[in-house]
């Protein structure tokens, strides 16, 4: 067994708090930290994409989409009227975005022969961002849409072009 002076220790105990302040410096806006965006406007609601971190974040993007479950026929394809805009987040350099719509779900015209209804996620056009394991994804849209997304990984590979000789 080990054992160390009362100044070792106080020491230690110094380094150690100097060392977790530091550490809590840096990482002023953690992923659960979201007292810097804006809160959700009148009819919004705000919906936090959180990835974990991985050494290979730069390989990754996100893909998400906005939408609403509706009852839909199952014969044509549907899809969400609305756009996105990003937005700055003054002061940090981070972004954040918001859906706007007025609902309007658009869709195929042809004909069910079996009139059958199922509950179906109609969503708007995806949208492609960066993957940082480090920082949310912050989505303000109205209340009773959602947002879906995937994790897209790029494979180590690397491909050449041809070129073609006139």
């Amino acid at each position: 067994m080990k054992v160390i002076s009362y100044k070792q220790a106080g020491f230690s105990l110094i380094a150690f708090l100097c060392l977790t302040a530091v550490t809590m410096a840096q990482s002023s806006l953690t992923k659960t930290d979201l007292s810097v965006y804006p809160k959700p406007e009148e009819g919004f609601k705000q919906m936090v994409i959180e990835v974990p971190h991985s050494e290979n974040d730069a390989e990754k993007k996100i893909e998400f989409v906005v939408g609403k479950w509706i009852q839909a026929d199952t014969c044509n394809s549907h899809g969400l009227q609305g756009t996105l805009e990003e937005k700055d987040l003054e002061g940090w350099g981070y972004s954040y975005y918001v859906f706007n719509t007025k609902g309007n779900v658009i869709s195929t015209q042809m004909a069910c022969l079996d009139n059958k209804t199922v509950s179906k996620f109609v969503s708007a056009q995806p949208e492609m961002v960066r993957y940082n394991g480090k920082l949310p994804v912050v989505i303000y849209v109205p209340e009773g849409y959602d947002v879906q997304f995937k994790i897209y990984r790029a494979e180590k590979d690397v491909y050449q072009a041809g070129e073609i000789k006139q």
